[in-house]
């Protein structure tokens, strides 16, 4: 089956090397332009368009999949179907019509839980203990095609969206080149989401990120992970912003009023509405990360100190 794989950033990597070593034959990419990145704000080629020019394979960059002279350029590729990972851009139904079996996007969620454009770090937030990943036929609405197929994926009591992500990436490589084998065999049928149990994930943004204290330890630690690396758990001390990394539960330590802090030679602890918790990385305002202890040294948190407005 000819395909041209739609995907930007690095996390749809994984899934362009599958299908790249697969049976299918990869014709073409499409990806979002490049982007100022870094101090220089040079523009810079998506991971996945410097991927597929290593690869030989042609790339696309539209500024709009509605452009014409895009759809134009994906016609002549001429795809039996084209597999999707974190594109980035809305697909209006002239594009979708293109090819024969439709856009098949791998989303990492078990569809119908957690539509949207964060669906790893809200499945960590909400304290899930199973996620997945789920291929699906793109239609109109928001992550609410027909879907083919699905794997699960245990989520870890440490981790991050990153690290979770990542697996979820390599275990739905496999699971989208299975997809479009049975799409091309027949063997596969598209089947309904069910109405129930349907859940929305919408992008986390960097006010969504500030820890509030004021909540119990757990639901400190969800939000701390759910938003690492990006875009970041934060706190303020002495007024600047303080970037936090993954944090540990601290039940046996005393009680500390909500962002109360304590320092000792080797720890940070900080308080929340429940038990403790025990800082890990931080970094302060224009400086790089190091360790909670360490921070500490440097600023010498007074009585009384708090973290948190």
């Amino acid at each position: 089956m000819k395909v041209v794989f739609a995907g930007t950033p690095e996390v749809a990597l994984p899934a362009l090397e599958a299908l790249a070593a697969s049976r299918h034959e990869l014709v073409g990419v499409v990806t979002r332009p490049d982007a100022p990145s870094g101090r220089g704000r040079r523009l810079t080629a998506s991971p996945v368009a410097d991927r597929a020019e290593q690869l030989g394979v042609p790339v696309l960059k539209p500024e709009h999949p509605r452009d014409p002279d895009f759809q134009q350029a994906l016609r002549d590729l001429a795809p039996d179907c084209v597999p999707v990972v974190a594109y980035g851009a809305l697909l209006p139904e002239s594009a979708l019509a293109i090819p024969l079996h439709g856009w098949v996007n791998l989303h990492f969620s078990v569809l119908p839980a957690w539509r949207g454009a964060a669906p790893v770090q809200h499945a960590l937030w909400a304290g899930d203990e199973v996620t997945g990943a789920t291929t699906f036929r793109i239609v109109k609405a928001l992550d609410a095609g027909p879907t083919f197929g699905l794997m699960a994926q245990t989520i870890r009591p440490d981790d991050t969206a990153g690290d979770l992500l990542a697996r979820l990436a390599e275990g739905g490589a496999g699971l989208l080149v299975t997809t479009l084998d049975g799409i091309e065999d027949g063997t596969l049928e598209a089947r309904e989401q069910p109405g129930e149990g349907v859940s929305l994930a919408p992008k986390i943004t960097v006010d969504d990120a500030c820890v509030d204290w004021g909540e119990p330890a757990v639901a400190v630690d969800r939000r701390v992970r759910a938003c690492t690396p990006a875009p970041g758990a934060w706190t303020t001390h002495a007024g600047e912003r303080l970037k936090l990394g993954p944090v540990a539960l601290a039940p046996d330590h005393d009680r500390l009023d909500p962002g109360a802090v304590v320092a000792t030679k080797n720890a940070v602890h900080v308080g929340t509405a429940t038990h403790p918790v025990r800082l890990g990385l931080v970094r302060p305002h224009g400086k790089k990360e190091m360790a909670a202890a360490d921070w500490a040294r440097g600023v010498r948190p007074r009585d009384k100190a708090r973290l948190g407005s």
